[in-house]
């Protein structure tokens, strides 16, 4: 819906390049660069750094046409940026060609992310790029057209945001290629300074020296905002149902080699829970809605949000879009991405939109239960609580026996507005009837 603009690269009165990043912006919890759509002149920017701005909003105008803006407000001449052809005789006096509009930048829009260097841009490979440094398709092409390697691209030092190699990082470096001498890499070097130092943070000490006061961080702030919005919004219930699960656990527990031996990713529970839910939810599709006004909207995909932590501590919910066109292996592997890409801060501004259901492991932290919060627009978000043994009565054909068994409590935090106790009960108690009928013998 919004952007907020984080730092602008370019003023008013630059030229720019075609690809070059002219600004960097936030969307939600996803920090994006800008490349220009055109090369020419920065004309004017609209809105200035830290302003929220609509999507799809004029944030910038660009001039393409060499003569527009040559000449300086106060009539003096500007001197030529570029080289300009041998003047031509001088021609007839005809109607004067019509000066192009300058062109609209309009690229606040959450479509636009980070681009890493082992995207394929070309036949030549820059493609091992296993350090999660981020450049632009500028710096990527000026690579890949002066033979840079991955390695060597790594160790060049950069100016921008988190240490980012801009333009002119990498063109001052081909100035000097030959006389660097190798030393270890910018990446390896930030990353090192990472796990040893920690967040940069503002504190300040109370007057009299008894607390600390710290100022809350960009995304802090977001899911502060979130969080307060949603119960302003939603009238939040929660329902708690026990499921005995140990078959699942049995059978994860066999396969789980095997499985990482055939399909090269380690199966967790996180996507037998999301099997579960999106099965309960071609059952009870209420239950995948969201609240517009006086309307119910009912929503055909199913695209299924999974809370993940950050190690900041912050929460983000990456989703998986159309859950129910995986198999267990392809949402094994669908969790396992974006899980490791939301730890690194490498997600798309689209794989954090358009989520219809969250599921939130709680039962990560050794949390038995909990009452989530509702991720807004929707209308549901279930909680699974930490798997334990206890002894439990299992009803066999001689009589029934005390044994040790695996569960778990599920929770579904839901919108009453729309979600009566009787639905929300009854989808969660089917979650839990799939996953306590989990086929111990199912093949992999």
């Amino acid at each position: 819906m919004e952007a907020t603009i984080l730092r602008w690269l370019k003023k008013p009165g630059d030229m720019v390049a075609l690809d070059e990043t002219i600004l960097e912006i936030a969307t939600d919890k996803v920090d994006s660069e800008i490349p220009s759509p055109v090369a020419g002149k920065l004309e004017k920017i609209l809105f200035a750094e830290n302003a929220v701005v609509p999507v799809g909003q004029t944030i910038a105008v660009i001039s393409t046409e060499a003569k527009a803006g040559a000449t300086k407000s106060n009539g003096t001449p500007e001197p030529p940026v570029k080289q300009t052809p041998p003047p031509q005789p001088e021609p007839k006096p005809q109607a004067q060609e019509p000066v192009k509009q300058p062109q609209q930048l309009q690229h606040i829009q959450p479509s636009v992310p980070y681009v890493p260097l082992h995207t394929p841009v070309s036949t030549q490979t820059l493609t091992s790029n296993s350090s999660g440094r981020f450049y632009s398709p500028l710096v990527r092409n000026i690579a890949i057209s002066e033979g840079i390697q991955q390695a060597e691209l790594d160790m060049i030092p950069g100016s921008g945001q988190d240490g980012r190699v801009t333009k002119s990082d990498i063109l001052s470096y081909l100035q000097n290629r030959g006389n660097v001498q190798v030393a270890t890499p910018v990446v390896q070097q930030q990353q090192q300074q990472i796990e040893t130092t920690p967040t940069a943070k503002s504190v300040t000490p109370s007057s009299d020296g008894s607390f600390e006061i710290i100022e809350m961080d960009r995304m802090r702030k977001l899911i502060a905002e979130h969080m307060v919005r949603s119960k302003h919004t939603s009238p939040h219930v929660t329902s708690f149902v026990e499921a005995d699960v140990t078959d699942m656990v049995q059978w994860r527990d066999r396969i789980k080699d095997n499985f990482q031996k055939k399909y090269g990713e380690k199966i967790t529970f996180t996507p037998i829970f999301i099997e579960a839910v999106v099965k309960a939810i071609r059952d009870y599709p209420m239950i995948n809605v969201s609240v517009d006004g006086d309307n119910i909207l009912l929503k055909k995909n199913i695209n299924i949000g999974m809370a993940a932590a950050l190690p900041s501590g912050n929460l983000i919910v990456p989703v998986i879009h159309n859950a129910d066109g995986y198999n267990l292996m392809g949402l094994t592997k669908k969790v396992n991405d974006l899980a490791a890409r939301a730890r690194n801060n490498k997600l798309k501004p689209d794989e954090i939109q358009d989520g219809t259901f969250t599921l939130t492991n709680v039962g990560t932290f050794g949390n038995v239960m909990g009452t989530p919060i509702i991720f807004q627009p929707q209308v549901a978000i279930m909680a699974t609580g930490a798997i334990r043994k206890k002894p439990g009565v299992v009803e066999t054909p001689y009589g029934d026996l005390i044994a040790i068994r695996h569960y778990m409590f599920l929770s579904l935090s839901y919108d009453h507005r729309v979600v009566d106790g009787a639905l929300g009960g009854s989808f969660l108690r089917k979650v839990a009837d799939y996953l306590e009928a989990f086929d111990p013998q199912r093949e992999i």
